[in-house]
């Protein structure tokens, strides 16, 4: 019989060993190096790596390698290609040239190195200089360029720890990898890691006894057959601990890869590098019942994926596929039951062979980071790639490369928006929405109006809207996400009226398209007992005890309306009188009045000083004033620094601010005297202390949340809790909590600042958080005692939002306000809503589903043509004063042949370039067929354009003039804001511009000077 070919005994050893091959083959780096695969082949395997990992994509290649057309010289290029793209070990196995294969007992030592580093990964993740040791491993030869590419991007993108597993996970794909290895860990100063992973344990012990071993010198650590040795010691060392792995008596605890997907070779035997690839992360999944306490010294346990029965409940439509909205109350789990959708979904696509990826959409930046790190990543990591995005982070990777590289994204819903508008761009690389197999929307309430989620499921509803009409045409179909939508309240928007609010109701669901809203029916008495319902009540301060400071600056407020002739019909410190002087401000410096517009700019200060006077202590709104002036002063005049109370006359430039300024510094010791009284202060303060100090003397471990309107009360409360020392006494630790945007006049929190305190606050080392509505949504923050809303009342949303946050048994719900400030009916109106929206989501569910499709079609129609209308009314507007902003080009020619300002109108009709110059741009031909039509103007010739003899229009005279009329429909109209394509209008009524009355002086004077 005849000898094997050499593509004979290649085939035969791929079929051999192709468990092991598909574990230690780098895809990737192997496709750069072979020429004998398609292009299209190499990219269907390259996103085959993206979406189903390292394991499928080597299994495909190795199939596409075997069927493939085979050229002479084939079975060298694949082993070439292996060993350039640093799959060595690979190389190994399937070349028939070597003599030898490497040996079982060789294997068995690889494996065991393998877990070595295994159960050693949480130490080298959390202590390996990665960058430092991955150059060291490409100055060696361990590492290829690309290796050390991947690691540095992988570390700079999302730090130091993925980068050390995604080193760990190159390195042990090399072949003779072990020692090298210790000796790089050595040689950048990791000694102590590379003792653990050698046990070399007496050498370690004699390190931190400041002593070395007596039997080994400096040269001989340097040398290699002392670490070969090493590695030999270490080796006998764990056998004991190999039989242990073998017998799977001891738990692989962490994998490298967080998102590959554990392969059905990881339980044979020489498959030990997958289950080391396919297994690493921060805590994984345990099995068996022995010796469970030691395993959790070792490493937390993976969290289980388990849903409560009502969880399940309203997530079947889900798993089924369907759009849903999940309304569950703040801390029953909504999220939870988003990871268990997820993962459900992608586990179901990937059964089918069908692309599976998910964005997960929030609206506020907190909130991409606790996803990621408290619900997706610790659930999902071991299966699927997770990573979390915001504008916030540092990534120097765009978005769609992100979308690309991961299964699950956490995102802002502006960053998907804007890419999103990118792919309609022709320089921008963007997403599209058929990128995504599911689309998670949290508090998916906002999905309204103008809203960024509104934004983002409109072209969702217009992609459907085509494929209805695809499917008539028989055209191939967008494919389209599932939508899941979570909300703790959808609210009634305002409704007045049971019908308005089921109508509210039906425009959300419309709006993100769900089949159905779902509620817990079947197992609510599960949720009741999950959610505890606080205790609430109401305070309410005294608020007719007399108030001079008060008084003091309304009567200053008076003074300065009189002075500047201002009749006001609002109140002094109402949200109405701040609007209305904020309009006057804008209005004076429109009309460039000073005097008007400097007055409204301290009225207003003066309003912000009652309004923070009626909120916390006067000296908070006397310091509010004080320090304002104190700026206009310096900025305004020459400061005698010797009096501080009264700026220099002659200094000040405008007669209004010499007005301003010694009418604040001839009250200032008066208000300053009236602040320091405590018989005048605030009732709601006196009532916010006896409310604390009930609360935090009523248990040990209180915690608790104010919520309150502005940064600066925010602040100023924190101030008052400081200065008293009582609070301090029962145990009261506060800081306040406030948002991160930049529209205020009080220094904002950065995203670090507010994890750090809302950390501090899990641990207790803050007790009592003082906070804007930042904290109401989401957010998730330890089970309270006691939320408070402090004089703050907004929606029946919010309510529900902030009452959530006592989810403490035995909580408290208080609203703490002025008997005369309307707080308290208004709470009682959210809580009617509140009744009101329970009651519509129930008569939305009880529907029949025809008429509840036909009603959401409807609103969603209804959206469309909304959003339509306002575009072109927004168009209009934007264009309506300028015509500059667009140019006219040839429809035939299509080179640009004037702008909108050289368009003037006659007779509201006849529309005529007046520009001399363009007269250069046509010839003018005869047409007989024209006739006059008034006695003040007559057509005698047709104009064509000079390029390409298209025509334009016609010549026309007008009171002795003559002039080139167009027509709108032989040009194209450009846009100057590029989102508005192209377009050619029928009619000049169409076109969304006003163009200016022909001036015929002007152009007769123009014309005679010419």
């Amino acid at each position: 019989m005849a000898a094997p070919s050499r593509e004979e005994q290649f085939l035969y050893l791929i079929s051999c060993f192709r468990p092991r091959l598909t574990q230690v083959i780098r895809v990737a780096p192997v496709l750069d190096c072979l020429e004998t695969l398609s292009l299209p082949e190499k990219e269907r395997l390259r996103a085959v790596v993206a979406q189903q990992g390292e394991a499928q994509a080597a299994r495909e290649l190795l199939d596409a390698v075997v069927r493939g057309s085979h050229q002479q010289g084939w079975v060298q290029q694949f082993v070439t290609a292996l060993q350039q793209g640093g799959s060595d070990v690979a190389a190994s196995y399937v070349n028939p040239s070597l003599s030898e294969l490497p040996s079982p007992a060789e294997e068995a030592d690889n494996d065991l190195c393998v877990h070595l580093v295994q159960l050693l990964c949480r130490t080298l993740v959390d202590n390996l200089r990665t960058l430092q040791v991955a150059n060291k491993c490409l100055e060696k030869g361990l590492f290829l360029e690309d290796d050390q590419e991947r690691i540095v991007a992988k570390t700079e993108n999302y730090g130091n720890k993925e980068g050390a597993r995604e080193l760990l996970s190159r390195i042990i794909k090399k072949k003779d990898w072990f020692s090298s290895f210790l000796a790089v860990l050595r040689e950048t100063e990791h000694g102590i890691l590379a003792d653990e992973l050698s046990g070399n344990t007496q050498e370690k012990e004699n390190k931190e006894n400041g002593t070395k071993h007596p039997a080994t010198t400096d040269e001989e650590m340097d040398s290699e057959e002392p670490l070969a040795s090493e590695e030999g010691k270490g080796l006998k060392q764990r056998d004991e601990m190999n039989d242990s792995l073998a017998s799977g008596s001891i738990i692989l605890e962490t994998s490298f890869e967080d998102t590959s997907v554990v392969s059905e070779e990881a339980s044979l035997p020489d498959a030990s590098v997958s289950c080391l690839n396919e297994s690493m992360g921060q805590s994984s999944a345990t099995s068996g019942d022995s010796d469970e306490d030691d395993r959790d010294k070792r490493a937390s346990p993976e969290p289980e994926l388990i849903l409560r029965n009502y969880q399940m409940e309203v997530a079947k439509p889900a798993l089924n596929g369907e759009n849903v909205i999940i309304c569950l109350p703040t801390g029953s789990g909504k999220t939870r039951v988003a990871v268990y959708i997820t993962k459900e979904h992608l586990d179901k696509k990937r059964r089918a062979s069908e692309p599976g990826k998910v964005i997960v959409l929030v609206n506020k930046v907190p909130l991409v980071e606790q996803h990621f790190r408290k619900e997706f990543n610790p659930f999902l990591k071991h299966w699927y790639r997770v990573t979390g995005l915001s504008g916030d982070s540092q990534l120097k990777i765009s978005f769609p490369e992100v979308v690309r590289k991961n299964d699950v994204i956490i995102s802002t819903a502006q960053i998907l928006e804007n890419s999103l508008l990118n792919a309609t761009k022709e320089d921008e690389e963007g997403v599209q929405l058929s990128d995504f197999s599911l689309i998670v929307i949290d508090e998916c309430h906002h999905t309204q109006k103008e809203g960024v989620y509104n934004n983002i499921m409109r072209r969702y509803l217009k992609e459907k809207m085509k494929n209805n009409r695809f499917r008539k045409e028989n055209k191939p179909l967008i494919p389209q996400p599932q939508i899941l939508g979570l909300t703790a309240s959808p609210g009634v928007g305002g409704a007045k009226t049971p019908q308005k609010a089921e109508e509210h109701i039906l425009k959300i669901c419309a709006n993100l398209d769900a089949y159905r809203l779902m509620t817990v029916e079947e197992h609510a008495s599960q949720l009741k007992d999950q959610v505890k319902e606080p205790y609430k009540k109401f305070v309410i301060a005294d608020d007719k005890k007399r108030d001079p400071f008060r008084e003091k600056i309304t009567e200053v407020m008076t003074e300065i309306q009189t002075y500047c002739q201002f009749n006001p019909t609002f109140e002094f410190g109402t949200q109405p009188y701040e609007q209305w002087v904020v309009k006057e401000e804008k209005k004076a410096a429109k009309e460039e009045k000073r005097k008007e517009r400097v007055c409204a700019e301290h009225l207003k200060k003066y309003n912000d000083a009652l309004q923070i006077n009626d909120t916390i202590r006067m000296i908070d709104a006397y310091n509010h004033l004080n320090n304002f002036y104190k700026e206009e002063k310096s900025k305004k005049t020459i400061v005698n620094e010797d009096d501080d109370d009264e700026p220099v006359a002659s200094k000040l430039a405008y007669e209004t601010d010499r007005f301003l300024i010694h009418l604040f510094y001839a009250k200032k010791k008066e208000l300053k005297a009236l602040a320091g009284k405590p018989e005048y202060e605030n009732e709601k303060l006196t009532q916010l202390r006896n409310t604390l100090m009930e609360e935090f003397t009523k248990t040990d471990e209180a915690r608790g949340i104010i919520f309150t309107k502005t940064r600066q009360s925010a602040f100023a409360l924190l101030q008052w809790i400081q200065d008293n020392t009582k609070f301090e006494e029962v145990g009261v630790k506060a800081h306040y909590l406030i948002g991160a945007g930049h529209n205020s006049e009080f220094k904002p929190m950065t995203q670090n600042e507010q994890r750090e305190i809302i950390s501090k606050f899990r641990a207790g080392k803050v007790n009592l958080l003082i906070a804007t509505t930042v904290a109401e949504e989401g957010l998730d923050i330890k089970e309270c005692n006691i939320v408070i809303r402090y004089g703050l009342v907004t929606n029946e949303i919010a309510m529900v939002q902030a009452r959530g946050r006592a989810r403490a048994d035995e909580s408290t719900y208080v609203l703490v306000a002025s008997g005369g400030s309307g707080a308290v009916e208004r709470e009682n109106v959210n809580i009617f809503r509140e009744q009101m929206m329970y009651k519509a989501i129930r008569r939305v569910q009880r529907m029949p589903q025809e008429a509840y499709l036909n009603k959401i079609l409807s609103f969603q129609m209804q959206s469309i043509m909304e959003k339509k209308m306002k575009a072109k009314r927004d168009q209009l507007k934007t264009y309506k004063e300028n015509p500059s902003l667009i140019t006219f080009l040839c429809k035939n020619c299509h080179k640009v042949k004037c702008s909108g300002e050289d368009i003037q109108v006659i007779e509201n009709m006849h529309h005529v370039n007046v520009k001399k110059e363009f007269q250069d741009l046509y010839n003018i031909r005869e047409n007989k067929t024209l006739q006059e039509k008034h006695a003040d103007y007559q057509t005698n010739g047709e104009i064509i354009c000079k390029d390409c003899g298209q025509a334009w229009g016609t010549m026309m005279v007008h009171r002795g003039v003559d002039l080139p009329c167009l027509k709108i429909r032989n040009f194209v109209v450009a846009f100057q804001d590029k989102k508005t394509s192209n377009k050619i209008f029928k009619k000049w009524g169409e076109l969304p511009i006003k163009f200016p009355v022909f001036d015929y002086a002007e152009h007769y004077v123009s014309s005679d000077e010419d």
